[in-house]
């Protein structure tokens, strides 16, 4: 009696399952369905994000009045500056990892090497400038008043820039204490309070004759629409209710909530795939050193990590596109 052995076409490392004209690996299959899912994540994000931003169009917040802050530049102006910055960075880190590969194929372990310790730097000083970023975003710097219908007011000089609260809030005695834990209910507690009561915003504003208000409201030519003092005067006592500090999730001083809550959501879960990249280039990074893939005879693992990593430099692409340029 004969023995028929029917092969799978599993026994090496490509994919058996058919015609596979890619002739990938397990690892790189699997790292395609990988992207592909999350490619599809972030789509739903970004769409989510796309229909707010229309939706809210007229009070949306321009980027080119958000995020100006360079660091060690305190106090001037640089609109976009330091986000190209960033994204210079990792679109660089993206192209030291097509050379690890490159390296890899040539079975260049010294390349390899270098051009592996060229993307983790690359990856750090990215998000130790997404990490300052945040912080910049949280305390932020002007501050506003908020309304009761959940617009905020911001404050110019006659020229259009904007002013500080601190530059001409007027302090008055006060007793108010931020409740605690500690010196209330103990299941309940309140956000740090702010520099300034509405109260002393009011006053100082009136002091001021050359403060005027900036709505969260554009013009016809995509400008924020800045009323005259009297209409500022107006818009200020009936309208406001609360000083605004900084951005979390419910009050931002710089336009609707919903901007803050999609900046910290999106780029924090762009910054979560960075740092689990950085983390897998690091591993692979030492193992390169240790010289595993010279005695595996391939560096197919820095090829697979490779494809993270393009992917999250793509992401970013489209993450920088839809928050900082449309």
């Amino acid at each position: 009696m004969s023995t028929t052995v029917v092969k799978t076409g599993t026994e090496g490392k490509t994919w058996g399952g058919g015609n596979d004209p890619l002739k990938a690996s397990y690892g790189k299959m699997m790292m395609w369905f990988f992207i592909v899912s999350d490619a599809l994540t972030f789509s739903g994000f970004l769409a989510a994000y796309g229909f707010s931003r229309f939706k809210f169009s007229q009070s949306w917040p321009i980027a080119d009045d958000v995020f100006t802050h360079v660091p060690f530049l305190h106090g001037q102006e640089l609109p976009m500056i330091y986000v190209a910055f960033m994204t210079f960075i990792l679109i660089m880190s993206s192209v030291t990892m097509v050379l690890a590969v490159d390296a890899g194929h040539k079975m260049n372990k010294a390349k390899v090497t270098l051009y592996m310790f060229l993307t983790v730097i690359g990856g750090l000083i990215f998000l130790g400038s997404q990490a300052w970023e945040w912080s910049t975003f949280i305390k932020g710097d002007y501050g506003a008043v908020g309304t009761h219908g959940g617009n905020i007011i911001q404050f110019v000089d006659t020229d259009g820039n904007r002013v500080a609260l601190k530059d001409f809030a007027i302090a008055q005695p006060s007793s108010r204490e931020q409740h605690k834990r500690k010196n209330g209910l103990w299941f309940t507690s309140e956000r740090d309070l702010p520099s300034f009561t509405f109260n002393e915003v009011v006053a100082g504003f009136e002091a001021n004759p050359n403060i005027l208000v900036k709505t969260t409201y554009s013009d016809e030519n995509g400008k924020k629409i800045i009323l005259s003092r009297n209409e500022s005067l107006t818009e200020l006592k009936t309208k406001g209710k609360n000083v605004v500090e900084g951005a979390n999730l419910i009050q931002n001083e710089y336009g609707p909530p919903l901007f803050g809550d999609f900046f910290f959501f999106i780029t924090g879960f762009h910054g979560f795939h960075v740092s689990i990249g950085v983390l897998l280039n690091i591993i692979i990074f030492f193992n390169v050193i240790l010289g595993t893939y010279e005695r595996r005879g391939s560096y197919e693992m820095v090829e697979k990590v490779g494809l993270y990593w393009h992917f999250v430099d793509l992401v970013w692409v489209f993450v920088f596109t839809f928050f900082y340029l449309v």
